[in-house]
């Protein structure tokens, strides 16, 4: 549990995603139940599924007061995309998987070229140009960090795959004088190399 920037509700909980990948980054992620199908699923899950929410510890306090909110809105498609479309579609749950990528498609597509935040200091803002603006000021005030993560798993050329870590930058400097000397004394002194 914990206060979300720019979230509606004073507290928002932690829910399982099944289509998360737990080999990159944390595997928290924001949901948006209104434009993201995976999102509306899983809060869907875990409204209709008891068992489910016993076996992840989450009371039903932790749910069911929560509704879909509405952010964008879309044309022909409305401020609900997601959540329509997976009611209009069928979509069971979250193992749904064919219909929530066809969603997911439509939806993200059209929500970020024709979409218009509905709410927020980005009200009335094609979601094009808003999302830099809201990630800008989110950094700005201590809400957010940039992250960058590859898309798909990296292999170095031993076979070993790579992690990576976020060191605010996207491209190391390896030039620079200030990494000359912590380097070599890790190095020359707490590094056992075989």
């Amino acid at each position: 549990m914990g206060k979300a920037p720019n979230a509606q509700y004073e507290r928002v909980y932690v829910f399982p995603l099944q289509t998360i990948k737990m080999d990159k980054a944390t595997g928290i992620v924001t949901s948006v139940p209104s434009d993201a199908p995976d999102d509306y699923a899983a809060l869907m899950d875990m409204k209709k599924d008891k068992k489910a929410r016993a076996k992840y510890h989450i009371t039903d306090e932790m749910v069911d007061p929560y509704d879909v909110v509405e952010i964008i809105e879309i044309p022909g498609l409305g401020r609900r995309a997601a959540a329509d479309l997976c009611v209009k579609n069928k979509v069971k749950n979250q193992k749904d998987a064919k219909k929530l990528a066809e969603i997911k498609e439509l939806v993200y597509k059209k929500g970020f070229y024709e979409g218009t935040m509905i709410v927020g200091p980005q009200k009335g803002k094609k979601v094009e140009d808003a999302k830099d603006a809201v990630r800008d000021a989110m950094i700005k005030s201590g809400e957010a960090a940039v992250y960058w993560e590859p898309d798909a798993l990296v292999m170095s050329r031993t076979g070993d795959k790579c992690v990576v870590a976020f060191v605010d930058q996207w491209y190391l400097k390896y030039g620079l004088e200030e990494w000359r000397e912590p380097i070599l004394k890790h190095l020359n002194g707490t590094m056992d190399c075989f």
